[in-house]
This record gives C-alpha cells, sequence and structure tokens, in this order.
C-alpha cells in the first residue's frame, strides 16, 4: 500500500491540493485561484468546469512537485466549499448551469415561500438548519424553474445534483460514482439528520425529484477509485470544510470544539451521538460519520472575523500588512475604553440581526490609531466567546479548551485574548492546514493507513497553548460593556 494520502482541499476561492505523509507532515502543496462570478447583486456563481479543472491541476501538479508516482498515494481524500449546488448531465458530463455558490441569496424569496407555507418547524427539527439561502435546497428548485426542461429530465435521472465534493467524485470516477457523504447531504436542507435520509416532504414542497439525488455514505469509505498516471487510487474521504476541520483537530469527544479563524469565524463543538437542538440560534449539523456511526456538532458563524482586519488595512489604511495588526495592538495596555462592533453585513449567531451595523464607541480625545485596531482585534475573540457561551447553555457540556486553526491563528495577540476572555486555554496546532488534514484522515481511516481514531489523536501536536490570565472582574468588566457596544449596533439599519 502506498505511504501518502492526497487532500484535495475546493474552497470558495481556489481549489488546493496538498500531499501528506503517514506521520500527517506535508510533503508538498499546490493552489489555484478560479473566477468569481457575479452575474446580478447578490447572485454569486461559479463555473463548475472550471472547479474541477483547477483542482484536477493542482493535483498533477502536487504530484509532480512531491516527485511521487500514483502508486504511492494511499488514498484520495476530499473537502469542500459547502452548500454550492451544482447540476450536470448525467451523459454528457456537462453543468447544465453555473454553480450556484453558498454566499448567493438570489433564493431568499424562495425561503420565504417555504416559511409562508409553514415549513420553518418541519426544516429545523428535521435538518437542523435555520431556513436560510445559504443552503443548497432552494438552489436546486431555481435551476431546475430556470433551466428549460431540466425538471422533467431529472425526474428520468437524466440531470444529477450534488454539492462540490459530489461532483469531484463524479468526475474523479470518469462518472462511475454519484455519491455524498453525511456531512455535505446535511447541509442541503433536505436531509432528515435523525433517521439519515433524504426528507419527502421537503423533496415535495420544493418539487425537487428524488432520482436526482446522490447515494449518502459515511465519511470514510472506499466511494470509488480515480485513474492517475494508469494507477487506481481509491478516493476515501469526505467531508465539508469545518466539519474535516474538526476531525482534523481530532475533536472526537463530546465537548472537544474549535474555530476556524478566517475571513469569518466557524465554531464547531462536537456533541456526541445525540443531535443537540439549539435555543441560542446555533445550527445543528453532523459532523461525522463513521462506520454505522454518526456524530453530531453544534455550529455557530461569526460573520466578520478577520475580515475586520482587512477592513482597517484596505479602506482605513491603518496598516499594509494584516499581520502589522498584532504589532499595533500591543503598543497600548488596553482599548482606552474603545469597543468595535463589526456588523459590517448584520450580526450572526447567537444574536441573528440582520439590521445591526458595525460600530465603534468610548471614542474619547485621547483615542488613537492603536486603540482602534486593538479593539478590533479583541472583537474578534469576543464574538467568539458569545458563540462559546451559546454552545455551552445549549449542550450543558463545559468547554475544557478551545482548538484553533485558520489564518490569524497566527496571531499570538489574539489567541492570548481569546484565552483571557474565554477563560479557556486555547491550543494551537503545528499543522495548521486542518480542513486538508481531516479529509486526509478520513481517507487514510478507510484503508487502514491508521487503525482507528486514538491512532489520529496521537499524531495531534501542540504548537503552543495560550493560558487565560485575566481576573475574573476584569473580565466581566469587559464582557458587559461588550454587550453594551453590541446593543447600540442592533437593529441601526431598521427604518
Amino acid at each position: 500500500m502506498g505511504t501518502y494520502l492526497l487532500a484535495l482541499d475546493q474552497g470558495t476561492t481556489s481549489s488546493r491540493a496538498i500531499l501528506f505523509d503517514c506521520r500527517q507532515n506535508i510533503v508538498a502543496v499546490a493552489q489555484k485561484e478560479f473566477a468569481q462570478q457575479y452575474p446580478r447583486q447578490g447572485w454569486v456563481e461559479h463555473d463548475a468546469m472550471e472547479i474541477w479543472s483547477s483542482e484536477y491541476a493542482v493535483m498533477m501538479e502536487v504530484l509532480a512537485k512531491a516527485d511521487v508516482p500514483a502508486r504511492d498515494i494511499a488514498a484520495i481524500g476530499i473537502t469542500n466549499q459547502r452548500e454550492t449546488t451544482v447540476l450536470w448531465d448525467r451523459e454528457t458530463g456537462r453543468p447544465i448551469y453555473n454553480a450556484i455558490v453558498w454566499q448567493c441569496r438570489r433564493t431568499s424569496g424562495l425561503v420565504d415561500d417555504l416559511l409562508a407555507q409553514g415549513y420553518g418547524d418541519h426544516i429545523r427539527k428535521t435538518t437542523g438548519l435555520v431556513p436560510d439561502a445559504y443552503f443548497s435546497a432552494t438552489k436546486i428548485k431555481w435551476i431546475l424553474d430556470h433551466v428549460e426542461g431540466a425538471r422533467a429530465r431529472a425526474e428520468e435521472g437524466k440531470i444529477l445534483f450534488g454539492t462540490v465534493d459530489t461532483w469531484l467524485l463524479w468526475k474523479l470516477t470518469g462518472g462511475a460514482v454519484h455519491a455524498t457523504d453525511v456531512t455535505n447531504a446535511s447541509r442541503t436542507m433536505l436531509y432528515d439528520i435523525r433517521k439519515l435520509v433524504w426528507d419527502e416532504t421537503l423533496l415535495r414542497a420544493l418539487d425537487i425529484p428524488r432520482a436526482m439525488l446522490p447515494r449518502v455514505c459515511s465519511s470514510s469509505e472506499v466511494y470509488g477509485y480515480a485513474a492517475l498516471q494508469g494507477v487506481q487510487v481509491p478516493v476515501s474521504g469526505i467531508a465539508g470544510d469545518q466539519q474535516a476541520a474538526l476531525f482534523g483537530q481530532t475533536c472526537f469527544a463530546p465537548g472537544e470544539a474549535k474555530n476556524t479563524y478566517g475571513t469569518g469565524c466557524f465554531l464547531l463543538m462536537n456533541t456526541g451521538h445525540v443531535p443537540c437542538e439549539s435555543k441560542n440560534g446555533l445550527i445543528t449539523t453532523i459532523a461525522v460519520g463513521l462506520g454505522d456511526e454518526v456524530q453530531y456538532a453544534l455550529e455557530g458563524s461569526v460573520f466578520v472575523g478577520g475580515a475586520v482586519i482587512q477592513w482597517l488595512r484596505d479602506e482605513m489604511r491603518f496598516f499594509t500588512e494584516s499581520q502589522d495588526a498584532e504589532y499595533y495592538a500591543q503598543k497600548v495596555p488596553d482599548t482606552g475604553g474603545v469597543y468595535l462592533v463589526p456588523a459590517f453585513t448584520g450580526l450572526g449567531a447567537p444574536y441573528w440581526d440582520m439590521y445591526a451595523r458595525g460600530c465603534i464607541v468610548g471614542l474619547t480625545r485621547g483615542t488613537k490609531r492603536e486603540h482602534i485596531i486593538r479593539a478590533a482585534q479583541e472583537s474578534i475573540a469576543y464574538q467568539v466567546a458569545d458563540l462559546a457561551e451559546s454552545m455551552e447553555k445549549d449542550t450543558g457540556l463545559p468547554l475544557s479548551h478551545l482548538k484553533a486553526d485558520g489564518g490569524a491563528s497566527r496571531d499570538r495577540f489574539l489567541m492570548q485574548f481569546q484565552a483571557d476572555i474565554l477563560n479557556r486555554p486555547v491550543r494551537r496546532p503545528v499543522i495548521r492546514e486542518t480542513t486538508a488534514l481531516g479529509a486526509a484522515f478520513l481517507a487514510g481511516l478507510a484503508v487502514g493507513v491508521w487503525s482507528d481514531r486514538e491512532a489520529i489523536k496521537a499524531l495531534w501536536v501542540c504548537d503552543q497553548e495560550f493560558t487565560p490570565q485575566m481576573t475574573d472582574a476584569q473580565r466581566q468588566a469587559l464582557l458587559r460593556d461588550w454587550h453594551r457596544a453590541v446593543g447600540r449596533s442592533r437593529g441601526w439599519a431598521e427604518e
């Protein structure tokens, strides 16, 4: 058997391939950006053929860079941008419309229709999701409604639906396999996360033919084979990007959580074998499927995480490089009472206020650029703390520590402040490519590279642990004023 694992990490703006050895070391990386299409305001599309060609190109490039022959690849794992929707012709293998991206808002009216017809509670209870245009279901309906003859052909099984993982698996296996895994199925707003079946009620409500849907598998099994340099390599791991990161961070036990510090922030907590219904605006989702066993997670999203630092760099021109934020934040002992609430596009969980807008409060004549930069840094940690508190309330599971990944996790000031405001240790791994690593772990587990999750857990190495150093009184005072600042930002854009 081969000794390397190939992870295909298909994101929203780029396709990447990372080659790992069986000790989880990165051997080579290749990345290729692809075009973002905005045909109308609020619409976002990708060319699914470009997604495939860019992913295929980086897969070949990474093998060439590493000088590793295909026979040495034990398995391929796929992780992907979630909810993005592709419909294609079974016979030609070509998309019938551009991929509609998770960010696209064109189907908001279809969601309003579902709510008006009284499906809101059914969606929440069955799929674990908050009814929204973010998910795949209404995107499928929109394409079927707008491409002539598509619905009739879909009923005959001639048009196939897939999220990006399914599309890549179909192409890799030469059209032999039309399948997805439970984590991606759980993001479609069509999947019953308790019974683990496509939900007939929602399929009927949206007039989506059952014949076009993929077979739903576990996250770690041999789905099919990809021909690489004449060698049949098993494709044996699939998970949506945030679930893959949770697995890559080895959050295998209930109460274990990771936060990805990217443009936004995604906090996921493993809740074990029972789905936890949120009373605090979080999403219930499937964390992973292994064999017949499914683990669930609670997920909370911060819309503006690292993006607030980009805003200070690009729009406010406070510095030229994002990493300079850490330097400036440490030039002052505190924010001088300044709070920045980055509600540029409203507030996500636990507030769900689409009329909230960004604000800076507590300014005085003595406020300097450094105070505002520090307040922006701290705003990321405060928002994550709000999510963590919601998760603890929903689950009754105390968070023992938080594992951190994503670009902004390299910022030591932010990581220390996060530990202080959570009053929990924050652990950052040596391998920060946790999304790709999760896909590699799932693929390797299926073909026997690792015997079980314990063998994988033994590989996780901490780069740095940040321990809380703040007094309770100071923490409570800061959080109280943060929540006052959030109150000032809420409902601002309402007429």
